[in-house]
């Protein structure tokens, strides 16, 4: 929760959790991006597979860009659905590192010919998203919570 509470018609509401989801999608993207250069200049192949059976294919930059954008959206837009339920940042907290425990399978179970290289920074992008993602709309969404804020009228 924010450390003085602020009045109840400041309450965060889907708009704000959105534009929290956009802000730090956003930013995680560019850091991911910027992981994703230094790979590519140490020559590491960003290649995987989507599934168990699917191709290995290279992995492009804007797709590095796009995913923790969506991810930060969605989530945002999943987190709104808690706005003013006893205990939401916690909900939302743990909820939120559950999904990117179980994203981080998917860097982990690539196949052979995946190098680990490319699986370890893959899983640092996972990880870089989750930092800069789930504390902040956990942070807002608690925001909301009864007796988070104050009525001053």
């Amino acid at each position: 929760m924010t450390p003085i509470a602020p009045p109840s018609s400041a309450n965060p509401k889907l708009s704000n959790l959105l534009y929290a989801g956009l802000v730090t999608g956003a930013w995680s993207g560019v850091a991911c991006l910027v992981l994703y250069a230094l790979g590519q200049l140490f020559g590491v192949p960003f290649a995987g597979a989507r599934g168990l059976d699917a191709p290995v294919q290279v992995i492009p930059w804007f797709i590095v860009v796009l995913t923790p954008l969506a991810a930060a959206l969605i989530g945002a837009a999943l987190a709104s659905l808690l706005l003013g339920r006893r205990h939401s940042r916690r909900i939302v907290f743990w909820i939120g590192t559950l999904i990117a425990l179980a994203s981080c399978a998917s860097p982990l179970l690539q196949p052979e010919i995946v190098p680990w290289s490319a699986r370890i920074l893959l899983l640092a992008m996972h990880v870089i998203t989750w930092i800069l993602v789930v504390p902040q709309i956990a942070r807002i969404v608690g925001d909301a919570e009864p007796g988070a804020s104050v009525d001053r009228t």
